[in-house]
């Protein structure tokens, strides 16, 4: 079978090391021929995946299409969809999702609970909704990473918002930040991960580490899994989703956003759980059984940045050291130059005592640090 993935970052090159357990041909698309994923793929083709003639050739040559980021083309996908090609998530359930107002209005239509919100055309619109401030603005197309975000705690902070269609958020106060991973196949049958627990740093407001299986209530758990659920099946469409959510000081659980791919919330799962979220996905699109989702020992995950003031080639310091701790397992993304905040790799740890977990993801943070040449 001949499978394309649209983006060669590094959840590409996760895929691919995945795949090589597989009979699959493999295809990427990204502009970067540099790109993490380029060198592990059968075919690679620098070309940019926004672009309707390019994705559409791209496609032609495959059976099967996935994604490793939401910006992508989706005229050209709903074109190969019509014409036979396997596309995972579908293009209905990526055009809702890259979009936050499709993706807030989704929840609404299907009861799924989420913050209140409300659509602003443009900044002027904001000051016919004070009622929702403190809140959280978000553009509606083109956000990533924390980019297309903007907290508006007053009317005063209005004119840092967005010109553009959005949504406005009411800020939630968060007891917790988790993400659930959930599998659908063709046939609707679903596999459900553990959830993972944010843990951010007070103070910087980054994600510090994350800790899985999340230590929840059981009937918080039950209801976070339910609502993970229902999301995934209300998109129907087969594919891997990461639904993240809060946790309020009510124990309600809200849906914050949902990926339609493999996700940094499941790094973990290459190590600490039986089938991996990659693994998951090529069993979704080999039209394989679902793999087993349990956690084999509880495990947290420290992501790999770029440190401040530094860029050029990357310089990995005390990777050595870390190397030498048991049940820690280093991913380096090939990513030849660094820069301030750039995803560079992640560590997982693994242990049966989540407060080793914490001591051992804390030493990780401040021994192994990305730095330029």
């Amino acid at each position: 079978m001949k499978v394309g993935i649209l983006g060669g970052g590094q959840l590409g090159r996760m895929l691919l090391q995945a795949a090589a357990n597989y009979v699959v041909e493999t295809y990427v698309l990204e502009n970067d021929d540099q790109c993490p994923a380029a060198h592990l793929c059968h075919h690679f083709i620098k070309g940019d995946i926004r672009d309707f003639d390019t994705v559409y050739r791209f496609g032609k040559q495959v059976d099967a299409l996935t994604i490793e980021i939401e910006n992508v083309n989706v005229d050209a996908l709903e074109k190969l969809e019509a014409e036979g090609v396997k596309i995972y998530p579908s293009p209905s359930a990526i055009r809702i999702i890259k979009n936050k107002i499709l993706q807030k209005e989704f929840y609404k239509q299907h009861q799924i609970p989420t913050s209140p919100f409300c659509i602003t055309e443009n900044i002027d619109a904001l000051y016919g909704q004070l009622h929702l401030l403190p809140a959280v603005h978000k553009i509606g197309e083109g956000g990533y990473d924390g980019k297309g975000v903007q907290i508006i705690l007053s009317e005063q902070d209005i004119p840092k918002a967005f010109n553009a269609p959005s949504v406005l958020e009411k800020k939630v106060n968060i007891k917790k930040e988790i993400a659930l991973i959930v599998a659908m196949n063709n046939t609707g049958e679903t596999a459900i991960y553990p959830p993972a627990e944010m843990v951010f740093d007070p103070i910087l407001n980054l994600l510090d580490y994350q800790l899985s299986p999340a230590i929840l209530p059981e009937k918080i758990l039950w209801k976070a899994e339910a609502i993970a659920l229902t999301v995934v099946k209300k998109m129907q469409s087969p594919g891997l989703f990461a639904v993240e959510m809060f946790l309020d000081e009510q124990d309600e659980v809200l849906v914050n956003e949902t990926a339609p791919r493999v996700h940094n919330s499941g790094h973990h799962t290459i190590e600490a759980n039986y089938s991996s979220q990659y693994d998951m996905l090529w069993r979704v699109i080999l039209n394989y059984p679902l793999g087993n989702t349990g956690a084999i020992l509880p495990s947290a995950i420290v992501n790999l940045l770029g440190a401040e003031n530094h860029s050029g080639k990357a310089v990995y310091e005390g990777l050595s050291e870390i190397m030498k701790m048991e049940n820690a397992f280093v991913h380096l993304y090939g990513k030849e130059q660094t820069k301030p905040g750039r995803k560079m790799g992640h560590v997982t740890i693994m242990s049966k005592d989540y407060q080793d977990l914490k001591h051992k993801a804390n030493k990780i943070k401040h021994t192994l640090k990305v730095v330029s040449a």
